[in-house]
């Protein structure tokens, strides 16, 4: 696969994905992983917790490595630094995750080659919260600018 970098091409992942991962995930509300990874809960996302310094986020079991889940997941969520992604990418290959997804201020051409070139589709410097509320979440109706202008809804 490559880079996703459309609205259609996002809409599709988020569509098709309903385990996500989420690397470096904080048990602190106020952090921005905790507040992304409870938004796609809260609209119908299994999360699974990645981060060593926690027994448990969200009400599930927080797990130290991806290769320590059990059980299939679609997108790796990550909130940690570029340089930690290629090795986080590895890890999404050897689970079989479908989908790499660098957060914002996240871009790793080392990750994303690695996650490509095993057939993992990869967005990159993209919020999964925003990029769901932009796109199947209502923030349309809201007024705000999708970069869609059209008189039907999305399928």
């Amino acid at each position: 696969m490559a880079r996703v970098d459309d609205v259609a091409g996002i809409r599709r992942i988020l569509a098709q994905s309903r385990i996500i991962a989420v690397v470096g995930l904080s048990a602190q509300w106020y952090r921005p992983s905790y507040f992304a990874a409870k938004y796609m809960q809260d609209h119908g996302y299994r999360i699974i917790p990645v981060n060593p310094n926690y027994g448990e986020v969200l009400g599930e079991k927080c797990y130290t490595r991806l290769t320590d889940i059990q059980g299939p997941i679609d997108i790796v969520d990550c909130f940690r630094k570029p340089a930690e992604m290629p090795a986080i990418a590895r890890e999404a290959v050897e689970i079989h995750a479908k989908v790499l997804w660098m957060q914002l201020g996240i871009v790793s051409d080392e990750a994303e080659k690695i996650a490509t070139d095993a057939g993992l589709a990869v967005v990159a410097n993209r919020c999964v919260k925003i990029e769901h509320a932009r796109i199947l979440g209502g923030l349309n109706w809201a007024g705000v600018n999708t970069g869609i202008v059209s008189a039907r809804r999305p399928v």
